[in-house]
């Protein structure tokens, strides 16, 4: 049985975004119709079309065809999802479908914009990674060798709306369990950037941003790509714990003792510590072997791999052994290798059903038949998970993330952590707010007895713990199934559950040189590093969704069931179009240092107060006339004349002179230019709170729009333990065996979180 058997949607939407949520649906068994125009949509020229588009069905329909509309009025009439793309409404297939879509009152009907809901700011409005990337502020974010933008080569972005747009779509299917009733919801671009940028957008919206102009490899010494004796590794040591270690397996532990340093590690990420303590570490690295490095470093726990190139990762013995490479049968194309399902549920496992469709190969299908109508009122409620409640118990990124994102939908989330606190606490502010805090010593038979205790009365367990720590602990899925038979529980491993790499500890660093990403957006001789910690945000993202589909299919069996996701997983989700393979395709677009971009009329250039990026729909059909007469002095189409022609004009002008040519573009921004944007503060792209010492910190806002089970308001962190004592009590736990707890030292009460931000780490 599949955990979404039964869930008919219907894609109206052509792009890379809306494609991918509709295949993590399909995957999931959901019967998914991508509805074209009849010349297709455009997005099936890529290669990734073959995996985007995986196990769905495909109709062509014509709008000025009576009986296609009338077909797709009537499935409408049965579909729980509906998927509108860029500038998409329903009103375009004219009023009958309307009608429909309004009869059906367990519709769930997603929007997913380019940008924001009521604009898109530059011509033309089509999904575009580039454009997402550059006037958000995500491109000058990156860091460089020149302090400039840099032009992404992964569509990272579209991926993360991809998937965050499902989780959303699920978590409303799952609140329509119980109340019968569709709704509308909106997942922008401008959310997918909050999602995964939400590191770089919390911040003091007052500070200058920070300098980008430290080198392509990353502003952490013990973070990032370091060449070895004779070739690149990743390095993953973070955190005080981490980087202590590394110091002293380096021999150089000594340099905490340099006033600069001050015997605190933290201290090496300061701009004025940072060229210094980078060359302490990078030149003891340099002087042995990669392999030596790797073998040691594992050896003593600090996460480290080397530098792959992506074109043998689905080849990778640990991608193999996880699943994630399938090999299938396409109509078109032949043999084809790609990514497979990247996160597992061990009851209703996904799986990769059948190769992309043909173009209209599904014509005339019958219609679904009609929704119900549901009984009573709509219920309104803060969030379409406010009935459940899911128990955290990760540290770092990934995993707490995940609460966070599931607060965000309205969930109940109980971060449960060591009594001493996550450990990277404050460096990943951001990244645990929404939650309540139970600070608890899981390493004690008390500690685990109040944890299962806890879990009888909560929906969802996620761990990030490495794979059998949960066994040893006495807390793994079959020992809380017998306190809680319906129960979901979640784990996160690094390099998933199978392989000989399986018990290895690994970080977002490690994952990004292994799976080639590093490579392809660098050089050969000079990995870049990705300065969103991409790979963590998407497993964050991931871990949601493999929740909220298991409490799906819990509230339709009653049954509950283990799932899990990996770093490793989403490295080949990361890369659908990327890494997909058979033959005759096109190369993947590869980068370089301080990368603007691949072609003439589709990279960055700098104007007189900044940059601007171009990127015309048709590179081979703009002429020189056709600039001139827009007022640009363009003597030839190359990348210096058009350097020189917008050279001398201030970004708005070359935009404006640029789309008066046909030519969409737009102005690159820095982070601190989106927190005065009026549009992107109307859509609440932004939370302001003060800060203990009296500044201002901005997080991300609303992430996602519901119509009638929307949450409202910032979120903060907790402290550590702030809701011990509460959370306790609400699993029915007397107050004198409370008091008895905190005595013993099983579990910690805290204070709330200061509300501070610390130096930033990458």
């Amino acid at each position: 049985m599949t955990a979404l058997n039964g869930i008919r949607v219907l894609d109206l939407s052509e792009g890379i975004a809306p494609s991918v949520a509709g295949m993590l649906l399909a995957d999931f068994g959901a019967d998914v119709v991508k509805v074209e125009s009849p010349g297709g949509d455009r997005t099936r020229r890529h290669p990734g079309s073959v995996a985007w588009n995986r196990g769905k069905r495909s109709v062509t329909v014509a709008k000025d065809s009576g009986s296609d509309v009338a077909w797709l009025a009537e499935s409408l009439l049965g579909a729980d999802v509906c998927v509108l793309g860029v500038g998409q409404e329903l009103s375009e297939w004219g009023p009958d479908v309307v009608e429909a879509a309004g009869q059906n009152a367990r519709l769930v009907l997603v929007s997913m914009p380019a940008y924001l809901d009521s604009d898109t700011p530059w011509l033309g409005g089509r999904e575009s990674n580039a454009f997402l990337s550059a006037q958000a502020g995500v491109s000058w974010r990156q860091s460089s060798e020149d302090g400039n933008p840099v032009d992404p080569v992964y569509p990272h972005l579209l991926y993360v709306h991809a998937v965050w747009a499902a989780v959303c779509i699920v978590s409303a299917l799952l609140e329509r369990e119980t109340s019968g009733y569709g709704q509308k919801v909106t997942v922008t671009g401008i959310n997918a950037v909050m999602v995964a940028a939400v590191y770089s957008l919390s911040v003091d919206p007052n500070a200058p941003d920070p300098d980008t102009a430290i080198g392509s490899l990353g502003r952490h010494p013990t973070y990032r790509p370091i060449r070895a004796r004779d070739k690149w590794l990743a390095c993953g040591a973070l955190g005080p714990k981490f980087e202590t270690a590394l110091l002293h397996i380096l021999g150089i532990e000594s340099i905490l003792d340099d006033p600069r340093l001050g015997g605190c590690v933290q201290n090496m990420v300061l701009p004025e510590n940072l060229a210094w303590s980078t060359d302490q570490v990078a030149r003891t690295i340099s002087a042995q072997s990669r392999d030596h490095w790797v073998d040691l470093l594992s050896a003593n726990g600090i996460p480290t791999g080397p530098l792959l190139d992506r074109a043998d990762w689905l080849d990778h013995p640990q991608v193999v052994a996880n699943g994630l490479r399938v090999e299938i049968e396409d109509p078109e194309r032949g043999r084809v290798v790609m990514p497979g399902v990247p996160l597992t549920l061990t009851r209703t496992p996904g799986s990769v059903r059948a190769a992309a469709p043909v173009l209209g190969q599904d014509n005339g299908c019958h219609p679904w038949s009609a929704q119900p109508r549901p009984e009573g009122t709509p219920v309104l409620s803060p969030g379409p998970l406010s009935k459940y409640r899911i128990m955290d118990m990760g540290t770092f990124i990934a995993s707490p993330y995940a609460g966070t994102l599931l607060a965000e939908l309205g969930a109940d989330v109980i971060k449960v952590e060591p009594k001493t606190g996550d450990p990277f606490r404050g460096s990943a502010f951001t990244v645990n707010r929404g939650m309540r805090s139970l600070a608890i010593d899981l390493a004690t038979p008390g500690g685990q007895a109040i944890f299962r205790r806890v879990s009888a009365g909560a929906d969802a367990v996620i761990d990030g713990m490495r794979p059998g720590v949960m066994t040893k602990l006495g807390i793994d899925h079959d020992a809380l199934s017998t306190v809680n038979p319906s129960i979901v529980t979640m784990s996160l491993a690094a390099y998933g559950m199978n392989g000989d790499l399986a018990r290895s500890g690994g970080v977002d660093m490690v994952l990004q040189a292994m799976s080639g990403m590093m490579l392809a957006q660098g050089e050969d001789d000079q990995p870049v590093s990705n300065s969103t910690a991409i790979i963590d945000v998407t497993t964050a993202v991931m871990s949601a969704l493999a929740v909220v589909i298991a409490l799906f299919h819990r509230e339709r069996t009653g049954e509950g069931q283990h799932a899990w996701d990996s770093l490793l997983g989403t490295s080949t989700f990361l890369g659908l179009g990327e890494l997909v393979r058979f033959d005759g395709r096109e190369s993947a677009p590869r980068g370089g240092v301080d990368f603007k971009g691949p072609a003439v009329l589709d990279r960055f250039y700098a104007v007189t107060d900044g940059w601007i990026r171009v990127q015309a729909d048709g590179q081979d059909t703009v002429t020189v006339d056709d600039l001139k007469q827009a007022g640009l002095p363009v003597e030839d189409i190359s990348v210096a004349g058009i350097a020189d022609a917008v050279a001398a004009l201030p970004g708005r002008d070359a935009v404006s002179l640029l789309s008066a040519a046909g030519i969409p573009s737009v102005v690159a921004r820095k982070i601190s230019e989106l927190f005065h944007d009026d549009d992107l503060k109307a859509s609440e792209f932004i939370h302001f709170r003060r800060a203990d010492d009296g500044s201002v910190i901005a997080t991300p806002g609303r992430c996602a729009t519901f119509s009638r089970t929307q949450r409202h308001g910032p979120m903060t962190p907790p402290g550590i333990g702030e809701h011990t004592e509460d959370v306790l009590r609400e699993a029915g736990i007397s107050t004198s065996d409370v008091a008895q707890a905190l005595a013993a030292g099983v579990v910690v009460a805290g204070r709330p979180n200061p509300i501070t931000l610390v130096p930033i780490y990458r």
